[in-house]
């Protein structure tokens, strides 16, 4: 454990203004918990969403951040499995209780008393950055420490639901967006063995779904298209946080088909009874995952060669980082890389 010093950061101090260097106080190491040197952070909407306070419940300052690939420097005395200069990451949660249902169960990113890496908790636009040792997810070899940030909460965002609703190779996925969430999703079906249909309003982007794995492109708002695919799809995995064409999307699902959400909406969604009876369809959504889950993506990743494909700006140019993707011009996922002298 090393001497507790003020940590260097980047705060929103209002909504919807550019951040500002920040220090604060951590205060000791927690017994359990790891402190982390941040090298890489990705940024990701939800970032934006909580310094812009389009949730209406973000609490000032902000240090944003949670696709965090770092370094630990100091271990709490009951931190476990760790040790010191080993390369790990911290996505959106940064503690849970261990002791309630949910922890217990497996399943402790549903944890009430769970700690968000950026809410109530200062996150990864930092030099250094803490969490429970839970939390704290070994990178594997074979994963890029400086591209691998965005998995630890877009990429697993998006592969939990292969694994909690037991997707099987046979299995005919669609997409929904292809951003810093759908990119990956992408990937992640093709190297799962599924028929990857891929969703989107931008025709610009068909090449491009096509050269990340997706079978065939099919356009979001062309009628005739969405009719011609009637039936087919075993789940669609709505990645964007816009309103959509629900009755279309709907008309895609097979017999028990799935419509997951991963994508925060920001109206409510209306969907009609009567396709989800007459073919015993869901409409679902899910978080981020569990720590098991997290290293099942990891490990996944590594073996199969998926990567984001991101951008990269200095730590330094954060605010011109988050116009970047506040433009929608991200392609696909930002990251922010420390720069040596905040080391």
């Amino acid at each position: 454990m090393t001497e507790t010093t003020a940590i260097r950061a980047w705060a929103a101090q209002e909504a919807s203004k550019p951040l500002v260097p920040h220090s604060y106080d951590p205060g000791a190491l927690g017994a359990e918990e790891v402190e982390i040197r941040v090298d890489h952070c990705g940024v990701c909407h939800s970032d934006l969403s909580l310094i812009d306070n389009e949730w209406g419940f973000s609490a000032y300052p902000i240090v944003g951040g949670h696709e965090v690939i770092g370094t630990v420097v100091a271990l709490g005395s009951q931190a476990k499995g760790l040790k010191l200069g080993q390369k790990v990451g911290v996505g959106w949660m940064a503690g849970s209780c261990m002791t309630c249902r949910s922890c217990i169960g497996g399943e402790p990113h549903l944890c009430r008393a769970g700690v968000p890496t950026i809410v109530g908790h200062n996150g990864g636009f930092a030099e250094r950055v803490r969490a429970h040792w839970l939390w704290a997810c070994p990178i594997p070899e074979g994963l890029n420490p400086a591209k691998a940030g965005p998995l630890l909460c877009g990429g697993i965002t998006v592969f939990s639901p292969f694994l909690n609703f037991d997707i099987k190779p046979v299995h005919r996925v669609g997409v929904v967006g292809i951003g810093g969430l759908g990119h990956l999703a992408v990937k992640f079906a093709r190297a799962w063995g599924c028929e990857v249909t891929a969703f989107t309003s931008s025709e610009s982007k068909r090449d491009e779904a096509l050269q990340m794995g997706a079978h065939r492109v099919v356009s979001s708002v062309d009628a005739g298209a969405m009719k011609g695919i009637a039936g087919q799809l075993d789940m669609v995995l709505v990645t964007v946080n816009v309103m959509l064409n629900w009755k279309a999307l709907m008309g895609t699902l097979a017999p028990h088909g799935r419509l997951h959400l991963v994508g925060v909406l920001p109206q409510p969604m209306e969907v009609e009874a009567f396709p989800l009876i007459g073919g015993q369809r869901s409409v679902s959504g899910s978080p981020t995952g569990s720590r098991q889950d997290i290293d099942t993506m990891l490990a996944f990743a590594a073996r199969h060669g998926i990567e984001p494909q991101t951008e990269h700006f200095p730590m330094s140019r954060i605010n011109e980082a988050l116009d970047h993707l506040r433009a929608g011009k991200a392609r696909y996922r930002v990251v922010l890389d420390a720069e040596p002298a905040a080391q």
